[in-house]
């Protein structure tokens, strides 16, 4: 019988910590769950946000927390689902970068705690209590770590650079806004 460590329980222990938040946030997306609005809801959100079109990126926000976030609580593919984790979060530490870093002023601490926790499991692996090592971390490979952070960072770069055109031209289109109204109430004088 295998001897029970204190580094394959705090793994397990973060997996489930992690994984659990994760899976939460995500069927809070998808299915409402838990005080969320459901995906008509995340896709209105998403829209708010600059993510357009709003429905396939709050659809592939919640499956990348809650998928991503099982396969962490597993062990399961640990570096897919901690990839599809950060992938998720670093959307979310771009909404809330404005407000700077702490969660009490609507930061992006907690989004960034939670996608360094699931790369660190995902580097670190998911140790002796899960689905990978039951299957011989087939799905466990340095080069599925580095495929999945490859895929995940390209997607990632590619919805933020998307968004941030967006958000630029929602800018813009107020900015010009403003001037317009600015220069009516100057023709307006007398």
């Amino acid at each position: 019988m295998a001897c029970l460590t204190r580094t394959d329980l705090g793994l397990l222990a973060l997996r489930l910590g992690t994984g659990g938040v994760l899976i939460a946030h995500g069927t809070q997306k998808l299915f409402g769950w838990f005080g969320g609005h459901g995906l008509k809801g995340a896709a209105a959100g998403m829209h708010a946000m600059g993510f357009r079109p709003g429905l396939p990126n709050a659809l592939m926000a919640g499956l990348g927390e809650a998928g991503g976030g099982a396969l962490l609580a597993l062990g399961a593919a640990t570096p897919v689902g901690g990839a599809a984790a950060i992938g998720a979060m670093s959307a979310a530490v771009e909404v809330h970068r404005p407000k700077g870093f702490f969660n009490s002023t609507g930061g992006y601490e907690y989004p960034a705690f939670l996608g360094l926790a699931a790369a660190g499991l995902a580097v670190a692996g998911p140790g002796r209590y899960s689905v990978d090592h039951a299957t011989g971390n087939r799905l466990n490979s340095p080069a599925m770590l580095v495929g999945a952070f490859a895929l995940s960072t390209a997607a990632a770069a590619e919805v933020l650079r998307r968004r941030t055109k967006v958000v630029a031209a929602q800018a813009a289109a107020e900015q010009e806004k403003e001037k317009a109204a600015a220069e009516e109430a100057v023709a307006e004088l007398p």
